[in-house]
Protein backbone atom coordinates (compact mmCIF):
# COMPACT_ATOMS: atom_id res chain seq x y z
CA UNK A 1 0.00 0.00 0.00
CA UNK A 2 1.21 3.30 -0.77
CA UNK A 3 1.85 5.96 1.48
CA UNK A 4 -1.23 8.39 -0.03
CA UNK A 5 -3.62 5.12 0.10
CA UNK A 6 -2.66 4.55 3.54
CA UNK A 7 -3.59 8.20 4.34
CA UNK A 8 -7.05 8.24 2.79
CA UNK A 9 -7.89 4.86 5.01
CA UNK A 10 -6.35 6.95 8.11
CA UNK A 11 -8.88 9.92 7.16
CA UNK A 12 -11.77 8.02 6.55
CA UNK A 13 -11.33 6.00 9.72
CA UNK A 14 -10.50 2.21 10.26
CA UNK A 15 -9.63 0.08 13.63
CA UNK A 16 -6.03 -1.33 13.30
CA UNK A 17 -6.38 -4.79 15.24
CA UNK A 18 -4.74 -6.78 12.58
CA UNK A 19 -1.88 -4.38 11.47
CA UNK A 20 -1.99 -1.80 8.88
CA UNK A 21 -4.81 -3.65 7.47
CA UNK A 22 -8.53 -1.65 7.16
CA UNK A 23 -10.53 -3.57 9.57
CA UNK A 24 -13.86 -1.01 8.69
CA UNK A 25 -17.03 -0.94 10.85
CA UNK A 26 -19.69 1.30 9.52
CA UNK A 27 -20.62 4.44 11.17
CA UNK A 28 -23.86 3.06 13.14
CA UNK A 29 -22.52 -0.07 13.92
CA UNK A 30 -22.02 -1.36 17.58
CA UNK A 31 -18.59 -1.56 18.74
CA UNK A 32 -16.79 -4.32 20.67
CA UNK A 33 -15.94 -4.58 24.89
CA UNK A 34 -12.20 -3.69 25.72
CA UNK A 35 -10.18 -3.80 28.82
CA UNK A 36 -9.35 -0.08 28.28
CA UNK A 37 -10.38 2.09 26.51
CA UNK A 38 -8.51 5.70 25.75
CA UNK A 39 -9.86 8.84 24.70
CA UNK A 40 -7.42 10.70 22.69
CA UNK A 41 -5.39 9.55 19.66
CA UNK A 42 -2.26 11.97 20.32
CA UNK A 43 1.09 11.01 21.36
CA UNK A 44 0.50 10.27 25.12
CA UNK A 45 -3.09 8.45 24.44
CA UNK A 46 -1.02 5.98 21.61
CA UNK A 47 1.60 5.75 24.09
CA UNK A 48 -0.53 4.77 26.54
CA UNK A 49 -1.60 2.13 24.51
CA UNK A 50 1.40 1.23 23.54
CA UNK A 51 2.54 0.61 26.81
CA UNK A 52 -0.81 -1.12 28.25
CA UNK A 53 0.16 -3.94 25.93
CA UNK A 54 3.76 -4.32 25.71
CA UNK A 55 4.70 -4.15 28.98
CA UNK A 56 1.56 -5.29 30.94
CA UNK A 57 -0.17 -7.48 28.43
CA UNK A 58 -3.41 -5.70 27.99
CA UNK A 59 -4.32 -5.58 24.35
CA UNK A 60 -7.62 -5.19 24.37
CA UNK A 61 -7.69 -1.62 24.11
CA UNK A 62 -9.18 0.79 21.97
CA UNK A 63 -7.87 4.57 21.40
CA UNK A 64 -10.72 6.62 20.20
CA UNK A 65 -10.27 10.13 18.57
CA UNK A 66 -13.01 12.29 17.18
CA UNK A 67 -10.42 13.59 14.52
CA UNK A 68 -7.16 11.68 13.46
CA UNK A 69 -4.77 10.21 15.18
CA UNK A 70 -1.90 13.32 16.00
CA UNK A 71 -4.31 16.17 14.74
CA UNK A 72 -4.43 17.78 17.41
CA UNK A 73 -1.76 19.39 19.85
CA UNK A 74 0.96 16.48 18.69
CA UNK A 75 0.35 18.13 15.75
CA UNK A 76 0.87 21.53 16.90
CA UNK A 77 4.03 21.80 19.10
CA UNK A 78 7.23 23.24 18.73
CA UNK A 79 9.22 19.68 19.29
CA UNK A 80 11.39 20.50 21.95
CA UNK A 81 12.57 17.76 24.68
CA UNK A 82 14.41 18.65 27.90
CA UNK A 83 14.01 17.64 31.63
CA UNK A 84 16.15 20.36 33.66
CA UNK A 85 13.21 21.57 35.79
CA UNK A 86 13.37 22.63 38.87
CA UNK A 87 11.31 20.78 41.09
CA UNK A 88 12.28 17.57 42.17
CA UNK A 89 9.23 15.50 41.32
CA UNK A 90 9.06 17.35 37.84
CA UNK A 91 12.87 16.67 37.40
CA UNK A 92 11.78 13.07 38.11
CA UNK A 93 8.90 12.79 35.66
CA UNK A 94 10.86 14.49 32.45
CA UNK A 95 14.27 12.78 32.74
CA UNK A 96 12.12 9.20 33.02
CA UNK A 97 10.75 10.88 29.61
CA UNK A 98 14.30 11.95 28.46
CA UNK A 99 15.49 8.16 29.33
CA UNK A 100 12.98 6.96 26.92
CA UNK A 101 13.40 9.37 24.04
CA UNK A 102 16.89 7.93 23.82
CA UNK A 103 15.92 4.74 22.59
CA UNK A 104 12.83 5.50 21.31
CA UNK A 105 13.02 4.97 17.37
CA UNK A 106 15.08 1.56 17.79
CA UNK A 107 12.00 -0.01 19.88
CA UNK A 108 9.06 1.41 18.20
CA UNK A 109 10.91 0.85 14.73
CA UNK A 110 10.40 4.00 13.54
CA UNK A 111 12.48 7.04 13.38
CA UNK A 112 10.86 9.55 15.53
CA UNK A 113 13.67 11.65 14.89
CA UNK A 114 15.00 12.45 17.86
CA UNK A 115 18.15 15.05 18.07
CA UNK A 116 19.76 15.53 20.87
CA UNK A 117 21.16 18.90 19.85
CA UNK A 118 20.94 20.90 22.96
CA UNK A 119 18.56 23.37 24.49
CA UNK A 120 20.44 26.03 26.08
CA UNK A 121 18.16 28.99 28.08
CA UNK A 122 19.47 32.40 27.82
CA UNK A 123 19.96 34.52 31.24
CA UNK A 124 19.47 38.54 30.54
CA UNK A 125 19.74 39.59 34.06
CA UNK A 126 21.33 39.16 37.64
CA UNK A 127 18.04 37.63 38.78
CA UNK A 128 17.87 35.52 35.84
CA UNK A 129 21.59 34.25 36.41
CA UNK A 130 21.08 33.45 40.00
CA UNK A 131 18.03 31.78 39.16
CA UNK A 132 19.84 30.02 36.56
CA UNK A 133 22.59 29.36 38.62
CA UNK A 134 20.57 27.71 41.38
CA UNK A 135 18.23 25.77 38.75
CA UNK A 136 21.52 24.21 37.30
CA UNK A 137 22.69 23.11 41.01
CA UNK A 138 19.25 21.75 41.74
CA UNK A 139 19.36 19.86 38.66
CA UNK A 140 23.09 17.97 39.33
CA UNK A 141 21.53 17.25 43.09
CA UNK A 142 18.86 15.27 41.08
CA UNK A 143 21.11 13.64 38.76
CA UNK A 144 20.34 15.53 35.66
CA UNK A 145 22.50 17.59 33.17
CA UNK A 146 22.79 21.10 33.21
CA UNK A 147 25.53 23.71 32.92
CA UNK A 148 26.52 27.14 32.82
CA UNK A 149 28.03 28.67 29.60
CA UNK A 150 29.47 32.48 29.96
CA UNK A 151 28.35 34.27 26.37
CA UNK A 152 31.58 33.27 24.69
CA UNK A 153 30.65 29.90 25.19
CA UNK A 154 27.04 30.27 24.38
CA UNK A 155 28.10 32.27 21.36
CA UNK A 156 30.80 29.26 20.69
CA UNK A 157 27.87 26.73 20.92
CA UNK A 158 25.26 28.79 18.60
CA UNK A 159 27.16 31.09 16.33
CA UNK A 160 24.38 32.41 14.97
CA UNK A 161 23.19 34.07 18.44
CA UNK A 162 24.07 37.78 18.60
CA UNK A 163 25.51 38.38 22.18
CA UNK A 164 26.46 42.20 21.15
CA UNK A 165 25.89 44.87 23.77
CA UNK A 166 23.32 46.49 22.18
CA UNK A 167 20.60 44.31 22.91
CA UNK A 168 17.67 45.50 24.67
CA UNK A 169 18.05 42.11 26.89
CA UNK A 170 22.03 41.57 26.47
CA UNK A 171 22.75 38.33 26.68
CA UNK A 172 25.02 37.60 30.31
CA UNK A 173 25.22 33.70 30.23
CA UNK A 174 23.26 30.66 29.34
CA UNK A 175 22.09 27.10 30.97
CA UNK A 176 22.58 24.29 28.99
CA UNK A 177 21.04 20.97 29.05
CA UNK A 178 23.20 18.72 26.39
CA UNK A 179 21.12 16.07 26.15
CA UNK A 180 17.79 18.39 25.27
CA UNK A 181 16.79 18.40 21.73
CA UNK A 182 13.91 18.25 19.68
CA UNK A 183 12.07 15.20 17.82
CA UNK A 184 9.34 14.98 14.92
CA UNK A 185 5.82 15.93 16.62
CA UNK A 186 3.70 13.88 13.92
CA UNK A 187 6.34 11.09 13.81
CA UNK A 188 6.25 9.97 16.99
CA UNK A 189 2.18 9.90 17.43
CA UNK A 190 2.97 7.26 13.78
CA UNK A 191 5.37 5.51 15.27
CA UNK A 192 3.20 4.63 18.60
CA UNK A 193 0.50 3.93 16.45
CA UNK A 194 2.14 1.71 14.36
CA UNK A 195 4.01 -0.19 16.88
CA UNK A 196 0.70 -0.15 19.32
CA UNK A 197 -1.74 -1.66 16.64
CA UNK A 198 0.88 -4.52 15.77
CA UNK A 199 0.42 -5.60 18.95
CA UNK A 200 -3.14 -5.79 18.80
CA UNK A 201 -4.34 -2.13 19.94
CA UNK A 202 -7.69 -1.04 17.57
CA UNK A 203 -7.24 2.92 16.45
CA UNK A 204 -10.92 4.37 16.16
CA UNK A 205 -10.72 7.13 14.14
CA UNK A 206 -14.03 9.78 13.50
CA UNK A 207 -15.15 8.81 16.58
CA UNK A 208 -16.14 11.45 18.89
CA UNK A 209 -16.70 10.40 22.98
CA UNK A 210 -20.73 11.78 23.73
CA UNK A 211 -20.71 9.91 27.18
CA UNK A 212 -19.51 7.91 30.04
CA UNK A 213 -21.28 5.28 31.09
CA UNK A 214 -21.96 4.22 34.77
CA UNK A 215 -23.00 1.39 36.31
CA UNK A 216 -25.77 0.91 39.32
CA UNK A 217 -22.34 1.36 41.82
CA UNK A 218 -21.12 4.41 40.06
CA UNK A 219 -18.17 2.66 38.19
CA UNK A 220 -17.23 3.39 34.85
CA UNK A 221 -19.22 0.66 32.82
CA UNK A 222 -18.84 2.08 29.20
CA UNK A 223 -18.25 5.16 26.45
CA UNK A 224 -20.45 6.46 24.12
CA UNK A 225 -19.25 7.40 20.99
CA UNK A 226 -20.68 8.81 17.75
CA UNK A 227 -20.15 5.19 16.27
CA UNK A 228 -21.72 3.08 19.21
CA UNK A 229 -21.10 1.75 22.38
CA UNK A 230 -17.95 0.43 23.90
CA UNK A 231 -18.18 -1.63 27.07
CA UNK A 232 -15.07 -1.19 28.92
CA UNK A 233 -14.54 -1.20 33.37
CA UNK A 234 -11.38 1.37 32.80
CA UNK A 235 -11.24 4.49 30.18
CA UNK A 236 -8.36 6.73 30.60
CA UNK A 237 -8.83 10.29 29.52
CA UNK A 238 -6.10 11.84 27.14
CA UNK A 239 -8.22 14.51 25.06
CA UNK A 240 -5.58 17.70 25.38
CA UNK A 241 -7.65 20.68 25.37
CA UNK A 242 -11.06 19.10 26.02
CA UNK A 243 -10.63 16.32 29.04
CA UNK A 244 -12.97 19.01 31.21
CA UNK A 245 -15.22 18.48 28.81
CA UNK A 246 -14.59 14.39 28.78
CA UNK A 247 -14.50 13.69 32.44
CA UNK A 248 -17.64 16.10 33.08
CA UNK A 249 -19.34 13.82 31.34
CA UNK A 250 -18.68 11.35 34.40
CA UNK A 251 -19.82 14.33 37.16
CA UNK A 252 -15.83 14.66 37.42
CA UNK A 253 -14.51 18.60 37.42
CA UNK A 254 -11.18 19.39 36.77
CA UNK A 255 -9.52 22.79 37.93
CA UNK A 256 -8.26 23.63 34.84
CA UNK A 257 -8.13 26.60 32.23
CA UNK A 258 -7.23 26.19 28.68
CA UNK A 259 -5.68 28.58 26.80
CA UNK A 260 -4.20 29.12 23.31
CA UNK A 261 -0.77 29.16 22.59
CA UNK A 262 0.82 30.43 19.38
CA UNK A 263 4.03 29.34 17.52
CA UNK A 264 5.47 29.65 13.97
CA UNK A 265 7.27 28.19 11.68
CA UNK A 266 9.46 30.70 8.86
CA UNK A 267 9.90 29.20 4.72
CA UNK A 268 12.35 26.46 5.23
CA UNK A 269 16.39 27.23 4.51
CA UNK A 270 19.45 25.06 4.41
CA UNK A 271 20.66 24.45 8.09
CA UNK A 272 21.68 27.40 10.16
CA UNK A 273 20.62 26.95 13.65
CA UNK A 274 22.25 23.99 15.58
CA UNK A 275 20.23 23.69 19.23
CA UNK A 276 17.43 25.05 20.48
CA UNK A 277 17.66 28.91 22.18
CA UNK A 278 14.86 29.42 24.67
CA UNK A 279 14.81 32.72 27.00
CA UNK A 280 12.26 32.68 29.56
CA UNK A 281 12.47 36.80 30.03
CA UNK A 282 11.22 37.68 26.37
CA UNK A 283 9.05 34.97 25.87
CA UNK A 284 10.68 32.62 22.86
CA UNK A 285 12.43 29.84 21.72
CA UNK A 286 13.88 28.90 18.19
CA UNK A 287 15.14 26.36 16.80
CA UNK A 288 15.03 24.25 13.11
CA UNK A 289 13.40 21.73 11.94
CA UNK A 290 14.44 18.55 9.79
CA UNK A 291 12.82 20.44 6.43
CA UNK A 292 14.58 23.54 7.17
CA UNK A 293 11.63 25.94 8.58
CA UNK A 294 12.83 27.90 11.99
CA UNK A 295 10.24 26.59 14.51
CA UNK A 296 9.62 29.55 16.87
CA UNK A 297 7.17 29.49 20.09
CA UNK A 298 5.54 32.36 21.72
CA UNK A 299 3.65 31.90 25.25
CA UNK A 300 0.12 31.53 26.27
CA UNK A 301 -2.84 34.30 25.64
CA UNK A 302 -3.95 36.07 28.64
CA UNK A 303 -7.12 34.91 27.82
CA UNK A 304 -8.84 32.10 28.39
CA UNK A 305 -9.99 30.21 24.99
CA UNK A 306 -10.43 27.47 22.74
CA UNK A 307 -9.08 29.57 19.87
CA UNK A 308 -6.41 28.02 17.33
CA UNK A 309 -5.50 31.27 16.55
CA UNK A 310 -4.62 33.77 19.35
CA UNK A 311 -4.31 37.02 20.12
CA UNK A 312 -1.50 38.68 17.18
CA UNK A 313 0.26 40.88 19.38
CA UNK A 314 1.84 37.69 21.13
CA UNK A 315 3.54 36.34 17.89
CA UNK A 316 4.39 40.16 17.26
CA UNK A 317 6.22 40.59 20.41
CA UNK A 318 7.87 37.01 19.88
CA UNK A 319 9.08 38.14 16.50
CA UNK A 320 10.81 41.09 17.71
CA UNK A 321 12.89 39.40 20.64
CA UNK A 322 13.70 36.49 18.07
CA UNK A 323 15.60 39.04 15.46
CA UNK A 324 17.20 41.14 18.26
CA UNK A 325 18.79 37.40 19.26
CA UNK A 326 19.25 36.13 15.48
CA UNK A 327 19.36 39.46 13.40
CA UNK A 328 20.29 36.87 10.53
CA UNK A 329 16.67 35.78 10.11
CA UNK A 330 15.36 38.82 10.20
CA UNK A 331 14.57 39.16 6.03
CA UNK A 332 13.46 34.98 6.70
CA UNK A 333 9.21 34.76 5.87
CA UNK A 334 6.45 33.30 7.93
CA UNK A 335 5.46 30.52 6.53
CA UNK A 336 1.96 29.85 8.79
CA UNK A 337 1.21 30.53 12.53
CA UNK A 338 -0.78 28.45 14.20
CA UNK A 339 -2.43 28.16 18.38
CA UNK A 340 -2.55 24.93 20.40
CA UNK A 341 -5.03 24.39 23.13
CA UNK A 342 -3.37 23.90 26.36
CA UNK A 343 -4.80 22.57 29.45
CA UNK A 344 -3.08 24.62 32.63
CA UNK A 345 -3.58 23.05 36.29
CA UNK A 346 -3.61 25.92 39.13
CA UNK A 347 0.50 24.98 39.89
CA UNK A 348 0.87 24.79 36.14
CA UNK A 349 1.90 20.77 36.92
CA UNK A 350 0.25 17.53 34.96
CA UNK A 351 -1.98 15.43 36.65
CA UNK A 352 -1.80 11.87 35.56
CA UNK A 353 -4.16 9.86 38.40
CA UNK A 354 -7.13 7.81 39.07
CA UNK A 355 -10.13 9.83 40.48
CA UNK A 356 -12.77 8.97 42.42
CA UNK A 357 -14.77 7.18 40.07
CA UNK A 358 -13.94 3.81 39.69
CA UNK A 359 -12.53 2.65 36.60
CA UNK A 360 -11.58 6.11 35.18
CA UNK A 361 -8.59 7.76 34.81
CA UNK A 362 -6.92 10.93 33.93
CA UNK A 363 -4.18 12.34 32.31
CA UNK A 364 -3.90 16.29 31.83
CA UNK A 365 -2.73 19.63 32.54
CA UNK A 366 0.89 19.83 30.96
CA UNK A 367 0.51 23.27 29.93
CA UNK A 368 3.18 23.63 27.25
CA UNK A 369 5.04 20.53 28.84
CA UNK A 370 3.44 18.05 26.89
CA UNK A 371 5.07 16.73 24.25
CA UNK A 372 8.71 16.02 25.98
CA UNK A 373 7.01 14.13 28.22
CA UNK A 374 4.85 12.08 25.74
CA UNK A 375 7.00 8.09 26.33
CA UNK A 376 6.90 9.19 29.88
CA UNK A 377 3.78 10.22 30.68
CA UNK A 378 2.37 7.23 28.55
CA UNK A 379 4.41 4.83 30.14
CA UNK A 380 3.40 6.08 33.49
CA UNK A 381 -0.41 6.36 32.91
CA UNK A 382 -0.17 2.82 31.39
CA UNK A 383 1.07 1.82 34.88
CA UNK A 384 -1.65 3.50 36.47
CA UNK A 385 -4.37 2.13 34.59
CA UNK A 386 -3.35 -1.15 34.62
CA UNK A 387 -2.07 -1.18 38.58
CA UNK A 388 -4.86 1.11 39.86
CA UNK A 389 -1.95 2.98 41.42
CA UNK A 390 0.29 5.18 40.14
CA UNK A 391 3.95 4.58 39.97
CA UNK A 392 5.70 6.36 42.46
CA UNK A 393 7.52 8.89 39.83
CA UNK A 394 3.86 10.06 39.02
CA UNK A 395 2.21 9.55 42.04
CA UNK A 396 3.17 13.02 43.21
CA UNK A 397 0.81 14.63 40.46
CA UNK A 398 -2.67 12.70 41.59
CA UNK A 399 -5.50 15.05 42.00
CA UNK A 400 -5.29 14.42 45.55
CA UNK A 401 -2.98 17.31 45.55
CA UNK A 402 -4.96 19.82 45.24
CA UNK A 403 -6.97 18.45 48.62
CA UNK A 404 -4.02 18.48 50.71
CA UNK A 405 -2.16 21.76 49.66
CA UNK A 406 1.35 20.02 48.40
CA UNK A 407 1.09 21.81 44.84
CA UNK A 408 4.34 21.06 42.05
CA UNK A 409 4.64 24.84 41.38
CA UNK A 410 6.95 24.34 38.52
CA UNK A 411 6.12 27.89 37.07
CA UNK A 412 6.37 29.50 39.94
CA UNK A 413 9.84 28.16 40.77
CA UNK A 414 11.12 28.40 37.31
CA UNK A 415 9.74 31.29 36.44
CA UNK A 416 8.34 29.40 33.04
CA UNK A 417 6.49 25.81 32.48
CA UNK A 418 7.67 24.94 28.37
Amino acid sequence: MDRFSLARLLRQGFSGHSGWGAQWRAPEAPLAAYDVVIVGGGGHGLATAYYLAREHNIRRVAVIERGWIGGGNTGRNTTIIRSNYLMPESAGLYDHSMKLWRTLSRELNYNVMYSPRGVMMLAHNVHDVQVSMRHIHANRLAGVDNEWLTPAQAKAFCPPLNIGGDLRYPVLGAALQRRGGTARHDAVAWGFARAASALGVDIIQNCAVTGLARDAAGAISGVETTRGNIATRKVGVVAAGHTSVVMGMAGVRLPLESYPLQALVSEPVKPAFPCVVMSNTIHAYISQSDKGEMVIGAGTDAYVSYSQTGGLHIATQTLDAICELVPQFRRLRMLRNWGGIVDLSPDRSPILSKTDVPGLYVNCGWGTGGFKATPGSGNLFAHTVAHDEPHPINAPFSLARFDTGRLIDEAAAAAVAH
